[in-house]
């Protein structure tokens, strides 16, 4: 980006032992990894899993004000902030979707320092990209809802769950959405993971399983057959 050479750790991710959460942050121990997931430039301050590379478009972000200011913000967690940087680089790019996750993702950094006022607003940030961008399927859908629960805005969580049930998604979704319905009647804004929305199913399957085998597996789906191993 600035032709300014770094050293940079090298990063492998681990395979996580416990299950994610409703949002999909991974379990321990991936998720102590999060301040190896990206590279940041020491010099310029881009930042991405791998700054040896980037979208053509990336360098006029890195030097436009708004991710300067971003870079000095000492009010936001130095982590977030790398996690924010990326983000914005995304959004300025056009790749709404992964600028969302990438914002959640410093939510999930202010949810470890117990900054519970900048991991709601930066998950509602996340749900306005995810929205803004492409289509919305329905895994990604239970995850925009969950960010809404977390962020306490109740309301426009279960109105999204509703719309969703009725959509007729997999029976793995439906099990999340479920859980999410109850959470949010109870307005709890509280973590919970996805063991919890799946329990382990009876002896004899039920006809709705080869329902939703046949129409493909999505991750909840592959989430639940591993759960399931594991117990």
């Amino acid at each position: 980006m600035c032709g300014t050479q770094s050293r940079q750790p090298p990063f492998r991710p681990l395979q996580s032992e416990q299950p994610p959460d409703l949002d999909l942050r991974p379990g321990e121990p991936v998720r102590s990894t999060m301040p190896r997931w990206l590279q940041q430039c020491p010099s310029c301050g881009y930042a991405a899993p791998d700054i040896g590379r980037a979208h053509p478009a990336a360098a006029q972000a890195v030097a436009a004000a708004p991710f300067r200011a971003l870079l000095v913000e000492t009010s936001h967690p130095l982590l977030a902030r790398r996690f924010l940087a990326w983000a914005h680089v995304l959004e300025e790019t056009g790749a709404l979707h992964a600028a969302a996750e990438a914002t959640l993702q410093a939510a999930w950094v202010a949810d470890d320092l117990g900054r519970d006022d900048l991991s709601q607003h930066w998950r509602q940030d996340a749900v306005a990209l995810w929205r803004g961008g492409p289509r919305l399927d329905a895994e990604q859908t239970v995850r925009v809802i969950d960010a809404l629960r977390r962020a306490g805005a109740f309301e426009d969580a279960d109105s999204t769950a509703e719309a969703l049930g009725r959509t007729d998604p997999p029976e793995e979704v439906m099990q999340v959405v479920t859980l999410e319905r109850r959470l949010i009647a109870d307005h709890d804004a509280g973590r919970h993971t996805i063991a919890s929305a799946m329990p382990p199913p009876a002896r004899r399957p039920h006809v709705s399983h080869q329902k939703i085998a046949s129409r493909g597996e999505g991750l909840f789906g592959r989430l639940g057959r591993l759960l399931r191993r594991r117990r």
